[in-house]
């Protein structure tokens, strides 16, 4: 395919990061270089473990998977198992992987790469922008090697999710992440930005709107040619995804079932519905069509002094401070173009590997 996008994906694989990676080996125009990981929904071994098991699910096993800084760079690392489970992955279980890790530490990767193949790759990041702060340390050049850069997190228009300021990813590393906005910020000599595109951000401002829900589940399943289909409880209000687990005869459908019902659970003590925000596979569909969202230039910053906004991202949409905008962030989301695009190729994926024994 001529048309293929190179991508480097980055992320702290919980729950909805790895159905981001499901989607992106479902996608025919991407070309996965390497999946980068950091500490953030889980410790970062387990993040790692995490995404080769998951990659080998999807039958990418060729993927090179490479670990980076395990900690922030200057705070104590957080997790979220309440959120994702203590293993990062809900109720689900997948066997060990059968392979190692890259020997190259995760910010030596993404330079290399975009060194290699300058103006060729699309990162993705999905977690805590720690990998990417010391990869714009050892090339601040990292900005014009790149395509582009679509970043998950923050928050602008809308509360935190983490604090009432603060979204998860960014209020788990401000620091790397007020190093990534201004590294990708326009030098004063060149305020056109002609050396590098705007990273694009996608906050809890658009990510919040794509819901997956019981009748998306039911849709995927179906769409997989699954059988049993005990997804099927979801649509008729019973005791959705079984809490002993799911009898889905198709390994992936099976993931994401038992996946789900965990972050699905959380999601109805917390957010008072039964579903759950995927954040991170809209971000990764952004990536591969941008035409997905509509966002506006603005200059942004990141509180990083330790009181009630530490976390916030801090966008001038006023444009009161003078500076020249840094990002393009997401305003809008076609949500449920994305939903129907996520049921059918993660679907189709599901039905190629349904032969698949775990």
């Amino acid at each position: 395919m001529p048309d293929r996008i190179p991508l480097i994906v980055d992320c702290d694989t919980g729950i909805d990061d790895a159905l981001a990676l499901l989607y992106a080996c479902a996608s025919p125009e991407a070309e996965i270089v390497a999946v980068t990981c950091c500490g953030g929904n889980v410790e970062a071994h387990q993040v790692a473990q995490n995404t080769l098991a998951v990659l080998e699910l999807a039958g990418r096993a060729d993927i090179e998977v490479a670990l980076g800084r395990t900690t922030p760079l200057i705070r104590q690392l957080e997790t979220t198992p309440e959120t994702h489970g203590p293993r990062g992955i809900g109720y689900a279980d997948l066997p060990p992987p059968s392979r190692s890790l890259s020997e190259r530490h995760a910010a030596d990767l993404i330079v290399e790469e975009a060194r290699h193949r300058p103006g060729e790759i699309t990162l993705v990041t999905l977690g805590p922008l720690t990998n990417l702060a010391l990869s714009v340390r050892r090339e601040p050049e990292l900005p014009r090697l790149l395509r582009r850069l679509v970043v998950m997190g923050g928050a602008f228009r809308v509360p935190g999710n983490t604090t009432p300021t603060a979204e998860w990813n960014v209020h788990c590393d401000p620091e790397a992440a007020k190093i990534v906005f201004d590294a990708f910020a326009p030098a004063p000599s060149d305020p056109g930005r002609t050396g590098h595109p705007r990273p694009l951000i996608l906050g809890l401002d658009v990510t919040e709107r794509a819901r997956i829900v019981s009748d998306h589940v039911v849709a995927l399943a179906r769409r997989a040619a699954c059988r049993p289909d005990d997804s099927i409880a979801l649509a008729r209000g019973e005791d959705p995804l079984r809490a002993t687990g799911s009898t889905a005869s198709n390994p992936i459908v099976r993931f994401i079932v038992d996946a789900l019902r965990f972050y699905m659970e959380f999601h109805a003590t917390h957010d008072g519905f039964y579903g759950a925000f995927i954040h991170d596979p809209l971000a990764l569909a952004t990536a591969l069509d941008p035409g997905l969202v509509r966002a506006e230039a603005v200059a942004v910053d990141v509180d990083t002094a330790g009181g009630p906004a530490d976390g916030q991202t801090v966008a001038d949409w006023r444009r009161l401070t003078g500076r020249a905008p840094n990002l393009d962030v997401a305003v809008e989301a076609e949500a449920e173009t994305f939903l129907l695009r996520f049921i059918e190729r993660v679907g189709g994926l599901a039905e190629a590997r349904s032969d698949v024994a775990l």
